[in-house]
């Protein structure tokens, strides 16, 4: 982990501070445009207390607040790390040769297989607003009747969708192409590096394209990490052997000296 200077500390504060503001007040106006659009259109809503449309509004504007400065928190760490920057470079390379040699059907298998809890949420979401807005029609329910058929339509067309991840995880898992993996590396504590370590890591690179790969960067830094007590090791045998010289000459000098000391007497 990364060791933050108080300057560093204070530009983290302030960009985790600005986002979660920027997000918070984003936040808050969608929920208080949806509150203000939802009284207007329909009844049930309107019977609703003033403490529930109130924390409405407010849990809008609070999770908008929390995802965004997480989000600011992840994008300052992540460019305030040389090896994040150099390894996002190469990553975005790698991912632009791959791309351009693979048709859009291939793109939208991969698209769908990385993202694939976010799609699972978005249309849950999304098939919710379609069912309610259709069933919405039918003026003889009343509003929380309205509520329990959209959500049964919703969770219809959800259940189809986690059958489509499902059946990427299968398919990743059987090609050993799963999110997480299982990766060994030295364990630093151990004086004689020879005690391994265990650990999970995410194995997919980002939505974004260009962002790393947790696995791959932490590989990385385990084989930096590995490196660097093999070069110390090593370094520290030429010093031993250097030092035995030293001695071994010295030793011959005084052996040397003493044996003039002898024949001159």
């Amino acid at each position: 982990m990364k060791i933050l200077t108080k300057e560093q500390e204070r530009e983290h504060y302030n960009a985790v501070l600005y986002g979660g503001a920027v997000g918070g007040t984003v936040g808050l106006a969608a929920g208080l445009a949806g509150v203000a659009l939802a009284q207007r259109r329909y009844h049930f809503f309107r019977n609703l207390t003033l403490p529930l449309k109130a924390f409405l509004v407010t849990s809008s504007g609070t999770f908008a607040g929390i995802v965004n400065a997480d989000h600011y928190s992840r994008k300052y760490e992540s460019e305030s790390n040389p090896l994040d920057v150099e390894y996002r470079r190469r990553e975005s390379q790698k991912l632009e040769a791959d791309r351009a040699g693979k048709t859009f059907t291939e793109r939208a298998m991969d698209f769908g297989r990385r993202e694939r809890y976010k799609i699972v949420g978005a249309s849950w979401i999304a098939s919710m607003a379609a069912a309610f807005a259709i069933v919405n029609r039918n003026k003889y329910l009343s509003g929380p009747q309205k509520i329990v058929q959209a959500r049964v339509y919703a969770q219809f067309l959800t259940v189809g969708v986690l059958v489509a991840t499902a059946a990427f995880e299968i398919s990743d898992s059987r090609n050993a192409k799963g999110r997480y993996e299982t990766v060994r590396y030295l364990d630093p504590s151990d004086p004689e590096h020879k005690r391994y370590l265990e650990k999970q890591v995410e194995r997919e690179v980002g939505s974004q394209g260009n962002q790393p790969g947790s696995d791959d960067l932490w590989k990385d830094m385990v084989a930096a990490e590995e490196q660097r007590i093999k070069e110390r090791e090593e370094r520290h045998k030429e010093l031993e052997k250097q030092h035995h010289k030293r001695n071994g000459k010295k030793s011959e000098k005084k052996q040397e000296k003493s044996q003039d000391k002898k024949e001159d007497e």
